[in-house]
């Protein structure tokens, strides 16, 4: 979609990144780390003085401690460390249940160690969790659960129950889980972020992942992070020397200065709540039904009032009518759903979204 954009010059709603510029500050104190020549090799694990930042914010929002010596590491972007949690779970004839609409690099990191993935659907309209079918799949071969909140595409946030009855799943059970957390800070309507790690036994038994590119708007220098117990960071760690051994070193010290002001991630929440909020007023008139959406920079809207189409063809319509670029929901899926519903991102400049809006409203 990003592609048809690109070429018939069409507003681009499609992938997740911001249009606009990131701190100043922040670009700033990579230079400044540049300039002092922190140019080489990061160790392995990361920078200390990130790991530290990041321990500290976590024991901060969530009330839980992880050494960051032995229980955090740096890597390349969430994908990367995605792929590095599911390779040390997973092996050959290994199920790994994952929730649909799902993050398309979760099926193929299960099916290139050999697993195989459980695909279970959210129930609509709110796609929550279905905990009946979730207790129907798991067997002597389910050695992961992958969980995303706040959820991409969809936007919708765990909740406490969630949390409990996953304690139920996994409790005296060779289970262990995968939690993506990188929206954790766009999360709105006055809802918290519930992360795993919140909870002493899941904790024990998780991969908790984030990334620092939602939050302060740069996806392209691909920096995440992984906290797990030192067990699981063990193995996690001799993966990881040999995917990537280290990442970007002046970024990762700039990071952990940016960090010290709780702020610049404390205040993203409402900065997207109200791009999400103009947003769906402009369109308010218009033939789309939203969604709920309770995070991340993602809004799906209902298109059944406006074409009989499959998601993905509406889509190509939608460039060449009326020059929007969006995404359709299937490729979320393993198989095609039947309900009528396309993904855009309002991660944008606010003249970019009113743009988008009145072009909408001509359909």
């Amino acid at each position: 979609m990003t592609k048809l954009a690109n070429e018939k010059n069409a507003l681009n709603l499609s992938q997740g990144f911001p249009d606009f510029n990131i701190s100043d500050n922040l670009i700033e104190l990579v230079n400044y780390y540049m300039k002092l020549g922190k140019n080489q090799y990061a160790p392995m694990p990361g920078v200390p003085e990130l790991r530290k930042a990041i321990s500290d914010k976590i024991e901060k929002l969530y009330r839980c401690k992880y050494d960051f010596e032995n229980e955090i590491t740096i890597t390349a972007g969430a994908t990367q460390a995605l792929y590095t949690a599911i390779s040390v779970l997973i092996n050959p004839g290994d199920e790994a249940i994952i929730f649909e609409p799902a993050y398309d690099s979760y099926a193929p990191s299960v099916i290139a160690n050999g697993g195989k993935p459980v695909f279970i659907s959210l129930e609509l309209p709110d796609f929550s969790m279905p905990w009946e079918l979730v207790n129907k799949a798991v067997n002597d071969k389910t050695k992961l659960i992958i969980i995303n909140s706040p959820h991409n595409p969809t936007g919708a946030i765990i909740n406490q129950e969630d949390i409990i009855e996953l304690e139920k799943i996994v409790s005296n059970k060779d289970i262990f889980l995968i939690s993506d957390e990188v929206y954790e800070h766009i999360v709105f309507d006055n809802q918290k972020h519930i992360s795993i790690c919140e909870s002493r036994l899941l904790r024990k038994k998780s991969f908790v992942i984030s990334s620092f590119g939602k939050t302060f708007h740069t996806t392209g220098w691909k920096i995440g992070y992984c906290a797990a117990p030192k067990s699981l960071t063990d193995e996690f760690r001799k993966l990881h020397q040999f995917i990537v051994f280290a990442v970007n070193t002046p970024i990762q010290f700039a990071y952990a200065d940016f960090l010290q002001d709780y702020m610049n991630y404390l205040s993203i929440s409402s900065f997207y709540q109200n791009k999400r909020d103009y947003f769906l007023k402009m369109i308010s008139d218009s033939k789309f039904k939203p969604l709920h959406s309770f995070g991340t920079y993602f809004q799906l809207l209902d298109y059944s009032d406006i074409s009989s189409l499959d998601d993905f063809n509406f889509c190509v319509e939608l460039i060449d009518k009326i020059g929007i670029a969006a995404i359709p929901l299937s490729p979320f899926y393993s198989n095609s759903p039947t309900q009528k519903l396309i993904r855009i991102c309002f991660a944008k400049r606010d003249e970019v979204l009113h743009e988008a809006a009145e072009r909408i409203k001509k359909l």
